[in-house]
């Protein structure tokens, strides 16, 4: 794979922000570019036989799913987090059978599980993480949520990166771009800790009956702006280095990761910008002099192939927007100017009334704080969604299953 250069970055504290670097060949072969990185199909085998590849889903169709799990590299580890309805027709157990099936044709090994099921709130609960049960006594609904279960359970494997990927992606061919410049991005980060962020070539849409390639999403738009626009305020200087605010796509050393909180919802991705400026910015002071010392390098690369997936409504839209700017505005290292301005831009878009202050979202301890161990044995014991099909054994190999009990991490944070 080759990629553009990245010759500017920007710096807050030991963040190192990338400008937006491009995919020039999807198979690049190694003949030298002016201007180009090329990243070696070993180079990227290395950090796909290290990665799990996390899948939030909630009712996709069989046949969208299918078309997601065949995008994923064979060395990547599959986890599926599913918050698919259980009744009248039990989704999960469809997805569940859909990702066994799919094991057991291509010979690999994959971890699924259902945020709702009661046995995976014992298991965080018992493992230190009580915050994320709700009033029912449930995991709470929400992407974040199931985002910290994946990482949860891609800590458990002692791979050492993860990347997520949206389970209603209709096209297979950008799974596989997206999962391919995770691994060109973690290589050439070359940092233990390092985050990669797609920004997709274009998100197409049906207009007057003819396909539109629009290139700016409707609720990054915003969420970049304001980003940026943070970011500004302590310069003093215009920006447009962040066009990853709400990347869904993205990934990350787990060394990184665990070291993070995440929001609640779809502040998820917006709130990892934020988290890396709180933790590693240097306006607050870090406990993680490792990662001060290290620096953290955030690379963002767009992709070539387009993004086709499911239009959720433009309610769906604004309640993205507006729960990036709840996390913005109630950061700690959010200037008074810039929170002003979120006010007045939310009343304007009626989000907020005059005098009103936007709600806080919820915020999780690091994965790194969890008792693996504890949370393992209960999920084994207790959760009858937990499951860890194996297809090497159906093809005749040798078994593979993607956790192994007794090589667990220890607790790391």
């Amino acid at each position: 794979m080759r990629l553009a250069d990245s010759f500017r970055s920007e710096r807050f504290g030991a963040v190192r922000i990338h400008e937006l670097q491009r995919v020039i060949e999807l198979d690049s072969g190694m003949s030298a570019g002016a201007g180009s990185r090329i990243v070696a199909p070993d180079e990227l085998h290395a950090v796909e036989s290290q990665m799990v590849i996390v899948v939030p889903c909630m009712n996709e169709a069989r046949g969208v799913i299918e078309g997601v799990l065949s995008g994923i590299p064979h060395d990547c580890l599959i986890v599926l987090v599913s918050n698919s309805d259980r009744a009248p027709v039990d989704r999960y157990e469809i997805e569940a059978q859909t990702v066994e099936q799919f094991c057991r044709l291509a010979g690999r090994s994959a971890i699924t599980v259902h945020q709702r099921d009661p046995g995976v709130a014992g298991a965080f609960k018992a493992a230190g993480m009580s915050e994320l049960i709700d009033d029912g006594g449930l995991v709470r609904s929400g992407k974040g949520e199931a985002m910290l279960i994946g990482m949860a359970l891609a800590a458990m494997t002692g791979r050492r990166h993860l990347g997520y990927v949206d389970a209603d992606n209709y096209v297979p061919g950008s799974v596989h771009e997206y999962c391919k410049v995770y691994a060109a991005g973690l290589h050439l980060a070359d940092s233990p800790y390092a985050m990669v962020r797609i920004s997709w070539h274009s998100k197409p849409k049906l207009r007057d009956g003819r396909l539109f390639f629009s290139r700016r999403g409707r609720s990054s738009e915003i969420t970049n702006e304001w980003l940026n626009r943070f970011l500004a305020e302590y310069s003093g200087f215009g920006t447009e280095v962040i066009a990853t605010g709400n990347a869904g796509e993205h990934a990350m050393t787990l060394d990184l990761g665990l070291k993070l909180r995440l929001a609640g919802g779809f502040a998820v991705e917006p709130y990892e910008y934020l988290d890396l400026f709180e933790q590693f910015g240097g306006v607050l002071e870090s406990t993680s002099a490792d990662v001060m010392a290290n620096s953290v390098p955030v690379l963002q690369i767009e992709t070539r192939n387009p993004h086709f997936h499911d239009n959720k409504g433009e309610e769906h839209v604004q309640g993205m927007r507006m729960q990036a700017l709840n996390v913005l505005y109630h950061s700690p290292v959010t200037l008074p100017s810039v929170r002003q301005a979120i006010v007045d831009f939310m009343v304007e878009q009626g989000a907020l009334g005059i005098g009103q202050e936007p709600p806080k979202e919820r915020l999780y301890p690091p994965v790194g704080t969890l008792d693996l161990d504890l949370l393992y044995d209960a999920l084994d014991a207790e959760a009858l969604s937990f499951r860890q099909p194996d297809g090497r054994v159906a093809a005749g190999l040798s078994a593979a299953p993607p956790i192994d009990r007794a090589a667990i991490p220890r607790r790391v944070a």
